[in-house]
C-alpha cells in the first residue's frame, strides 16, 4: 500500500517540544496547501474518498484519530496519536477518519491547492479504478 509512516524529529527541553516540518527534510513533496480538522464530534467518520494525484502528509498534532486506508488490494487500519509521526499518504489509496478524540487536531499538507476534480467520493468507483480488468 501507498502509505507511510514517517518519523518527526522532536527537539524540545524543560520549556517544551518543537517539530519543523520541512520540504525536501521530512515532507517528500512541495507544499501547496495546509488545513486542520478539530471539534469533530463524538462518532463522526470523516473522508470517505480517494485523491487521483493527490499526496498528504497527516499530522495528530493533539489527540488522536484512527485511519481506515484501502488501496483496491488491501485494508489497514491504524492510530495516529504522536505528533512526532506523520502519515504519508499518496494518491490512488481510500481513507476514512473516525474514533476522533475530544481534543483531536488533524493537520494535513497537501501536494496540490484544492481540486474537486482530484477527489473520488464513491467507493465503488474507486475500487473499479483499482482493478487490472479496468485498464484493459
Amino acid at each position: 500500500m501507498n502509505v507511510k509512516l514517517l518519523p518527526l524529529q522532536k527537539h524540545g527541553d524543560d520549556r517544551g517540544s518543537l517539530i519543523a516540518l520541512e520540504e525536501g527534510q521530512n515532507v517528500p513533496f512541495t507544499v501547496r496547501r495546509v488545513y486542520y480538522l478539530f471539534e469533530t464530534k463524538e462518532g463522526v467518520r470523516r473522508g470517505f474518498h480517494a485523491h487521483k494525484n493527490l499526496k498528504q502528509l497527516v499530522v495528530a498534532v493533539r489527540g488522536s484519530c484512527r485511519f481506515l486506508l484501502d488501496d483496491g488490494h488491501e485494508q489497514i487500519e491504524l492510530v495516529l496519536d504522536n505528533p512526532a509521526q506523520g502519515l504519508l499518504v499518496e494518491a490512488m489509496v481510500w481513507r476514512e477518519m473516525y474514533d476522533f478524540s475530544e481534543d483531536c487536531v488533524l493537520m494535513v499538507l497537501a501536494d496540490s491547492l484544492y481540486d474537486e476534480s482530484d477527489y473520488i467520493r464513491d467507493k465503488a468507483q474507486f475500487l473499479a479504478l483499482t482493478q487490472p480488468e479496468s485498464r484493459s
